[in-house]
């Protein structure tokens, strides 16, 4: 079976945000699935099966299948509009988190993605300590978004993975205002078994929402501040995301799993 890695969220290998691609003609059992995820020991692999028009999507990490995967559903469609159709000018995805769709636009791939609606929550000690500094605020949609004081702040975190574990949400965002970007933030998930998410996609479908309302705008730049670093260029429209950037192919395999 055929396996990709693409880096999503760049254009150049060694950054942006590393996913698997099985791109299957029927599917596989879950166990396998699973398995194939935990031998890649990347934060996701993906896995679809075209069904009718679209394409049907599941994203795994190695703690299990999520719900919604950004920078995985990126890598997909960058796999099929290279290895598969490439006449496409855009793929639909049937997934957890209902239809997504990817489109062309010159060297970028925009994901229409959808919002998550976020409700501010009390700053904890809980939250402070596991952080290292105490956030400005804080929000939980699927996941938990804790806006700090400084873009250093979010650059030089060091979350104690233990006690991020022990928090409400799926994964933790710390996101700050940017110097050069709208918005810098980073992404730990150690509840998927993956310390920190080079660039987050579905993290940015709490973090966009939050700065769109803070700064007036609906035309945001974002940068993910990881060791590797990736660019979103993000759009809100209504209670759905635009969320846009570049993929470069990384690898090219053969999966023998008997």
């Amino acid at each position: 079976m055929k396996q990709y890695v693409v880096d999503a969220f760049t254009d150049k290998v060694f950054s942006g945000n590393p996913a698997a691609v099985c791109v299957m003609d029927g599917w596989l059992p879950e166990e396998l699935m699973m398995k194939i995820t935990i031998e890649n020991n990347l934060s996701e692999t993906a896995f679809c099966v075209k069904e009718g028009a679209n394409y049907h999507l599941r994203w795994f990490t190695p703690g299990g299948e999520i719900d919604l995967c950004g920078h995985a559903t990126l890598a997909t469609a960058y796999t099929i509009f290279r290895f598969y159709e490439p006449e496409l000018s855009e793929v639909r995805f049937d997934t957890l988190s209902g239809e997504l769709i990817v489109t062309r636009n010159g060297e970028l791939l925009e994901m229409d993605f959808p919002a998550y609606e976020l409700r501010p929550v009390e700053v904890t000690e809980a939250m402070t300590d596991a952080i290292g500094a105490k956030p400005a605020a804080a929000y939980m949609g699927r996941d938990l978004l804790c806006v700090m004081d400084s873009e250093e702040q979010v650059r030089e975190a060091a979350p104690d993975t233990s006690k991020v574990m022990q928090l409400d949400g799926l994964l933790l965002h710390l996101t700050a205002r940017g110097s050069d970007f709208d918005c810098v933030s980073r992404s730990f998930a150690p509840k998927c078994n993956v310390v920190e998410d080079p660039v987050c996609g579905s993290g940015h479908c709490h973090i966009i929402p939050y700065w769109a309302q803070i700064l007036g705008k609906s035309e945001l730049t974002a940068y993910q501040a990881s060791r590797r670093g990736g660019v979103l260029y993000t759009r809100v429209n209504g209670g759905r995301i635009t969320l846009a950037g570049k993929a470069a192919l990384y690898a090219e395999s053969e999966l023998h799993i008997g």
